[in-house]
């Protein structure tokens, strides 16, 4: 009997994602999974368990590399504004290869499972919230080294900007130039710049 080849489970994961994101989870079917993955059935669920659990898996990639993508990038500028700013930014640079989808995975999922309270629905609800929470980190990091004012508030400007890069992602789903796609991305990061306070109009008491 002709064994099935050894297979390498982070390549699978990335193929599996490709192809999730692409199509969506219900649209996925097993065939679908058999040919991109060139496992058989018995093979995919006795490494994966389910096709759910196989999803979740690569929805949690998704989300790692996302977090991994803004933390590096606010890590390499000296500015708060300017890392966010530059984040925006690479939504709209032209990609080394095309992806699935421009859409975010994440949004895309939490459209498409309706259920409430399903395991994957619950999971994109945690991962969006989660990354709501690093914007409102990000914010009050600039709020304390004074680049936006005292007032300002971190939650309300980091939910404003995931709704921002949700409406971008979007948009560059349509049927738009890049573009067309690199001005919206760059006047959302125009918006996010404007917060900066101007330090030099500021008086120093005698």
């Amino acid at each position: 009997m002709t064994k099935a080849p050894p297979y390498d489970r982070e390549v699978t994961l990335q193929k599996a994602l490709r192809l999730f994101w692409r199509k969506g989870y219900h649209a996925t079917s097993l065939k679908d999974l058999e040919q991109a993955l060139q496992m058989r059935p018995g093979s995919i669920y006795a490494a994966f368990q389910s096709k759910e659990a196989l999803f979740r898996t690569v929805l949690a990639k998704y989300v790692e590399a996302v977090e991994k993508e803004f933390n590096h990038t606010l890590g390499i500028h000296p500015s708060v504004l300017d890392g966010i700013a530059a984040f925006i930014r690479k939504f709209a640079e032209p990609p080394k290869e095309t992806p699935p989808s421009k859409a975010c995975m994440v949004v895309k999922t939490l459209l498409e499972v309706s259920e409430a309270q399903s395991p994957i629905a619950v999971d994109a609800n945690t991962y969006l919230a989660k990354m709501e929470a690093a914007f409102v980190s990000a914010f009050e990091k600039a709020r304390a080294r004074g680049e936006i004012a005292e007032q300002a508030s971190p939650v309300s400007l980091a939910r404003r900007l995931q709704a921002s890069i949700f409406g971008l992602r979007v948009y560059a789903q349509r049927w738009v130039t890049d573009r067309a796609v690199q001005l919206l991305a760059e006047d959302i990061a125009q918006d996010v710049l404007a917060l900066r306070v101007d330090t030099s109009t500021i008086v120093e008491p005698i």
